[in-house]
């Protein structure tokens, strides 16, 4: 049997590790906004200052506080914001800022809100430019001025303005000499998506070192930095960490195997998937797909690639389609089983686009001087066009059939 005549699918391994990378950049800063934001807001709404959260902060906390004759304004602003009246709490907050006999309490106070308001209404521009204008009246003391700092950075990491984001960040550490973990892991977030991934690590790794409990989150953006900057060796020690700590998270497993593949360890990959399938949580296409595309670029193990997709086609969870017949095809071909091989490509060569598939099918049958039947499949391979014809009209060239 000349196993030249078909080819094995390079491009599947490909397509299962862009599946199993469900880690992403954004997680920390979605998962961190939100507090965030209910920070910014507790401080716009509570003019007595609060525990001082900067002690060390280079900023001296203004001694200035409402006037007399915003006083009633600032309050109705609350009032308005309480109510859920953005669109008069917005137009209140313009006007006090617009006061000549405002002070600068006044004006902060009321930018503030006001970018409240407009976030909320989901205008992440008119946030930002009311934060801007926050910070620019340097009227609130320093737990509200910074809470202001901080959703600014992460609206302009939000908006994609990472160097904003980056400079705003590093102000934010600079002026108040704290560097809070969860602060720290959303610059790293940054830097991630500057594609500054040595540099993200490192961030990320003071933040995870410096937090009171494990965050898988900032653990799996760390992970992603040390693929995408080739360290595929840290990537796998972190990911098996991760993975033994949480051994009923299939997220986590599923980053190992990501590890792994990265690493071209495909038998360690598919032991994990295997654990995975014995407890029953391989339940969808991608994740089949996965299995036997990683046992179908391992060596010697096109037998198991077969039985995975025999399986799936069973249980509903793949496609009978052209993809999934084609690798049923070459996983029974490589391991020696010419038959299902060859009633694989019978069904695999109509769904393809091309006669490619049909050649092959051809190629086998002619391997198995079954003639007539290539001759067929040559003929089919034709009809539906192939990149080099030669190869066909030679099947169909040779006596007999």
């Amino acid at each position: 049997m000349n196993h030249s005549a078909i080819f094995r699918p390079q491009t599947l391994l490909a397509a299962a590790i862009g599946a199993v990378l469900l880690f992403g950049a954004v997680s920390p800063a979605d998962a961190q906004r939100g507090s965030a934001r209910r920070e910014q807001r507790e401080a716009a709404k509570k003019p007595v200052a609060a525990a001082e959260q900067y002690p060390e902060a280079t900023r001296k906390s203004p001694e200035v506080r409402a006037s007399s004759q915003q006083q009633r304004k600032l309050q109705k602003l609350i009032d308005l914001y309480d109510e859920d009246k953005g669109a008069e709490a917005r137009v209140l907050a313009d006007e006090i800022i617009a006061a000549e006999k405002a002070n600068a309490y006044d004006k902060s106070f009321a930018a503030q809100m006001a970018a409240q308001v407009v976030y909320d209404l989901d205008d992440s521009a008119a946030a930002m430019d009311y934060l801007s204008k926050t910070l620019e009246f340097d009227g609130l003391d320093n737990n509200g001025h910074y809470a202001a700092m901080l959703m600014l950075a992460q609206l302009q990491m939000q908006e994609e303005q990472y160097e904003q984001a980056l400079a705003t960040f590093d102000r934010l550490f600079i002026e108040t000499k704290v560097q809070k973990p969860e602060h720290l892991a959303l610059k790293g977030n940054v830097l991630y998506r500057m594609e500054r991934f040595d540099e993200a690590a490192e961030v990320l790794k003071q933040a995870i070192a410096a937090a009171p409990e494990p965050r898988a989150d900032w653990s799996q953006l760390l992970m992603a930095s040390y693929f995408d900057s080739g360290k595929t060796e840290e990537a796998s020690r972190l990911a098996e960490e991760i993975a033994a700590n949480s051994p009923a998270d299939k997220r986590a497993q599923m980053n190992l195997v990501a590890a792994y593949l990265q690493a071209d360890q495909y038998d360690k990959a598919a032991a994990v998937l295997e654990r995975l399938r014995a407890s029953g949580q391989l339940t969808d296409e991608r994740e089949y797909r996965q299995l036997y595309s990683t046992y179908l670029n391992a060596e010697g193990k096109e037998r198991e690639a077969a039985s995975v997709i025999a399986e799936g086609l069973e249980k509903g969870v793949l496609q009978p389609n052209h993809e999934t017949y084609l690798a049923l095809g070459q996983a029974y071909y490589f391991s020696e089983q010419v038959q299902p091989a060859i009633a694989a490509y019978r069904k695999a060569a109509p769904l393809a686009k091309d006669g490619e598939t049909y050649l092959n099918l051809a190629k086998l049958l002619w391997q198995e001087d079954r003639l007539g039947e290539a001759k067929a499949a040559a003929r089919e391979a034709l009809a539906k066009g192939l990149k080099n014809p030669e190869d066909a009209k030679k099947i169909l060239a040779v006596p007999g059939g």
